[in-house]
């Protein structure tokens, strides 16, 4: 199903939600290149937020041009396919062999705002993502491994603690969200 589609019968979870719906399916009615970075104002983005067995913990990185803790994700850089996205980004990045997706309905969606930075030697101009996330799950046990191109660490955090060890603070909505729609969809 195309994501246009998807969004149309997405229930927003929040005001938040409805909100970026709204946006997202302007940008996919008015661009063409809203899948790739050719769209310098804002481009399609997905995530993985992966969850051990018990959904005690997240599996996440430690972003070096956030310089923070956070989930997994990237670019869908002309792949239409968001849930191959979701699935390469998490693996690339954190080195799993193994990761099960649980659901392939979107579990969020976000319009997260991205900083003027440097990358790979050029500037990148400030930007949004509109980032749609899966749930999948991980075993505490596989072998992890950082991307370090990306990523400097790769641990599993427990729930409890996301809070204290993501210094992004505009993140922390975003991930408090994502822990209640995880434990509502597996009713915890």
């Amino acid at each position: 199903m195309e994501l246009y589609d998807e969004l149309l019968d997405y229930i927003p979870y929040n005001i938040q939600e409805e909100a970026d719906r709204t946006v997202m399916l302007r940008y996919l009615r008015d661009f063409s290149n809203v899948y790739t970075r050719e769209n310098v104002y804002g481009h399609i983005t997905s995530s993985p937020w992966i969850i051990n067995a018990d959904a005690s913990r997240v599996l996440m990185i430690y972003h070096n041009i956030y310089d923070s803790w956070g989930w997994c994700g990237g670019h869908a850089d002309g792949d239409r396919d968001l849930i191959h996205v979701a699935l390469k980004e998490g693996t690339e990045e954190t080195g799993l062999k193994h990761l099960q997706l649980l659901d392939k309905r979107i579990l969020a969606i976000d319009i997260l705002p991205v900083p003027p930075h440097m990358k790979r030697g050029a500037f990148v101009s400030a930007h949004v993502h509109l980032n749609v996330t899966y749930l999948c799950q991980a075993d505490e046990q596989e072998a992890l491994i950082s991307k370090p191109d990306e990523n400097s660490g790769v641990k599993w955090i427990p729930v409890e603690e996301i809070e204290q060890i993501v210094t992004e603070e505009d993140m922390k909505p975003v991930y408090r969200k994502l822990m209640e729609k995880s434990r509502s969809l597996l009713r915890l």
